[in-house]
Parts: structure tokens; sequence; C-alpha cells
């Protein structure tokens, strides 16, 4: 429900009724003045090909947001009546508001601290990074350079009950501070070193790679470009790999010579770290050769000279928490878990899917769904307007269990399985998103029995 001293202007904004005054606003502590040491309201900016400056373009961006003075919860502009950010802006987006403020509230444009971000996409794609071993080729690595296409978007498809995105973003800007402030890394220890754990397809490796799109935007002005380096764990304990540590520290070599350019902000992603813990201690039972222990060590040497650099983040993630190896366990400076989705999350992602949907007008007509937070304000009552919220809910609370990895693909299957037509009511497509829920966990419950 809008408060009655706020009006709607456009999808997802609001402003001042006039005719309730400034005051209403002021009264209810709504608008404030930035305090200091205030977070900034970061606005990325997402350019196409262009030969325009970037302050030119911030400057037309700052003339659109000064005409919108209030707006409510994250928003996107993709058109634009200036034909300058038409040629040369894709979107311009107030993102992240949820990090800043738990509880809904009007966002005063006038009274934020605005940080611009221009950034252009790459396409290119990932590259592989090879090793060569006597006959062999080994693809040791996948390299992106930052941002990149296939990675827009990610960050926002991961829901949290958590604070965990700001916690991580914040933790990497407090490194960049103690780098550039020259604190005695003897006396205050920080190594950059980051890993998440958690059971499978809870999203760890997509929210490291989120992580480093977002903080190559954030740190644009400082970076003129990121690069992504994930290291294939599985990879160095190949067969072929004779002379592992050697190899190893060839990849650590190219992985230098990035880091070497100061331009580039150098993530360095290892994907199921436990994969080294497994080899390091089948090695002391004796049950692997003590080339897979000179791996471990290899690796371990090498992030420790390569975490001195100031542009460099070390992020890693882990299914199976126990095995990770306490000598890694101890450099990491945040460890992390990242579990199943609550009801919560679980709402806010089927939430997000519905209104993909009804964007491509797969489900048609559009209608209007309430957040959990808005149900909660009415106390979950049902009503013409709150109804299919309602179900949505129920249909969150009875997928609890389920993976993020899992939830996303449901909205796919309950079409395929149930609709296979070209549009679909959302009454209907609710219904169909219910009945892929219960099999899901039928075929969970049928794989369990067969093993």
């Amino acid at each position: 429900m809008i408060p009655p001293y706020l009006q709607p202007v456009g999808a997802g904004e609001l402003e001042l009724n006039p005719d309730s005054g400034l005051s209403a606003l002021e009264g209810r502590g709504l608008l404030r003045e930035p305090s200091r040491g205030q977070p900034a309201l970061r606005i990325p900016i997402s350019t196409a090909v262009s030969t325009a400056k970037k302050e030119d373009i911030k400057q037309s961006v700052r003339k659109l947001l000064n005409r919108h003075n209030i707006v409510f919860g994250d928003y996107t502009w993709t058109e634009f009546d200036e034909p300058f950010l038409t040629r040369n802006v894709h979107s311009v987006s107030i993102v992240d508001t949820e990090l800043k403020v738990k509880d809904p509230q009007p966002i005063d444009l006038g009274a934020c601290t605005i940080a611009l971000h221009v950034f252009q996409l790459n396409e290119g794609g990932p590259s592989s990074e090879t090793l060569e071993e006597e006959t062999e080729n080994i693809t040791a690595a996948s390299h992106w350079v930052l941002p990149a296409a296939e990675f827009h978007g990610l960050w926002d498809s991961l829901v949290y009950d958590v604070e965990v995105k700001s916690h991580l973003l914040d933790y990497v800007m407090t490194t960049l501070l103690f780098s550039d402030k020259n604190v005695d890394s003897n006396l205050i220890a920080w190594n950059r070193v980051v890993l998440l754990h958690g059971p499978p397809g809870t999203g760890k490796t997509s929210l490291c790679k989120a992580l480093a799109q977002k903080l190559t935007i954030r740190l644009s002005c400082r970076y003129r470009y990121g690069q992504l380096i994930e290291i294939n764990s599985h990879s160095l304990f190949s067969k072929w790999f004779s002379e592992s540590g050697k190899l190893v520290t060839k990849m650590f070599q190219k992985i230098q010579d990035l880091i070497d350019d100061k331009d580039a902000l150098v993530f360095v992603l290892i994907d199921e770290v436990e994969s080294l813990t497994a080899a390091r201690n089948a090695c002391r039972a004796g049950t692997e050769p003590s080339d897979a222990i000179r791996v471990v060590n290899a690796i371990l040497t090498q992030i420790d000279q390569i975490k001195r650099h100031c542009n460099v983040v070390i992020l890693t993630t882990s299914n199976i928490t126990e095995r990770i190896d306490v000598a890694f366990v101890d450099r990491a400076d945040i460890r992390q878990y990242i579990g199943p989705p609550s009801e919560a999350a679980i709402f806010k992602i089927y939430l997000s899917c519905l209104e993909e949907l009804m964007k491509c007008q797969i489900i048609y007509p559009r209608q209007q769904l309430l957040t959990l937070r808005e149900l909660e304000m009415i106390g979950f009552i049902e009503n013409n307007v709150s109804k299919l919220s309602l179900l949505l809910s129920e249909i969150s609370r009875k997928s609890e269990g389920l993976s993020g990895r899992v939830l996303r693909k449901l909205p796919f299957l309950a079409h395929a399985l149930y609709i296979q037509a070209p549009t679909v009511t959302i009454e209907g497509f609710l219904q169909a998103l219910s009945l892929a829920v219960d099999k899901q966990f039928e075929e969970r419950k049928t794989l369990s029995s067969c093993i």
C-alpha cells in the first residue's frame, strides 16, 4: 500500500504528493541528510560502444536523477528521453537498496551521496589457460576479462537471508583501504582470501563470480578492468601431472603476469578447494603419491606469494566443510557458510522468476504480486489483492530444502511438464509450479530409495 504522502510516477517510482508537503516525510523521519561516513548510493551505468566521455555520461545521468526525487527500492532505466543517453547508455540502475535499508521505504535521491560507475560489458567470453606437459596441453584454468556480459545480472539473481553480499563487499573494500593506508600486515594480518562453504547448489561459485564482477564495476575509477581466473582444482591431480608442482608454479606465474598490470583488479577463484585436502590427507595415509602433496604445498606457497599484492583477491569454495585443510582454513580471512535458502529467500527467488515471465509475456496478463514484507504488513489476510501472493508463499513454504540451483530450474520445468502453451495465466502457472515442486521431492525420494 502506497502511503498518502507519496504518489506513483512510474514503475517502481514514487514522488511527493504535492497536497501533503515535504513536512509529512520529514515528520516520519524518512528523509534525512546524509550523515558523515554514510555509505554512498551506488549507481552502475552500462554503456554502449561509444566515443562519449565518461564525465559527459555522468553529467547526463545526474540530470536524469535530478528529475526523479524519490524512488522505492531498486530500479533500472533502459529508455531515455535525452538523445545523448539513448545513443550511449544501455541502462542506469539503482541497486542494492535492500543492503542499506532493511524495511522498504522511500529513498530521497537528493539526500543521498551518489556514486556513479560507468562501465562497458566485455562480450568476449572465457578463454582457457593451458599448461604444457610433454605431449599434452592441460586446461588448468578459465579466464574472463571483467566486467563480462555473461555475468551481467548474476549478482541480483542471488538471494540470501543473511547479509552475505554486503559483508563480502565490505571485506574487499576494507582490504583496499588497509593497503592504501600502508597498514603493517605483520601487526594486523589479512590475507585477501575468502572461503565460501556449504552444500552443493547454493550458489557459492556464482557468488564468487558475481562478487568479482560487482567489485570491478564499483572500482572502475581505480582499475580499468578486472581479470577472473578460475582454477580447475581437479585437473591439478590429473594422471598427466607427473611434475605437478612445477606446473602449478607455471600456472601461478601466468597469474603473476596479470597481477603485475596495476590497471587490473585480479580475482583468483579456486573451486571445490576440498579436493586439495583430499589429496593431502590421502598422501599422509599412504594412498596417494608424494607428488600430490607437492601440488598442495605448491598452491599454498603461491597463494602466500601473490596475496602481498594490493590488486588481487583470492576466492575459494568448498562443498564439504569438514574436509577443508586446516592449513588453508587458517589463510582465509572470511569463512562464510552458504546454506539452502529459507522460505523468505525462496519467495524472493520465485517472485523474480514470475516477474521475468510476465515481462516476456509467457505469463499474461500481468498481475501485481505483493512482497513477503507487504504480506506481513497486512497480517497475511486473504483478499483479491493478496490471494495470488499468499499462494506463492504457500508454494515457497513447501519448497524448503531445495537448493537455489533447483529453484531457478523449477519455473522452466513447470512450463515444460504441465503447461506447454505460449501463454498462461498466473493462476495456471502457480498451479503448475506447485506440481513441479511436488515432483521434485518425489524424484528425490525415489533416488534415495535406490541408493
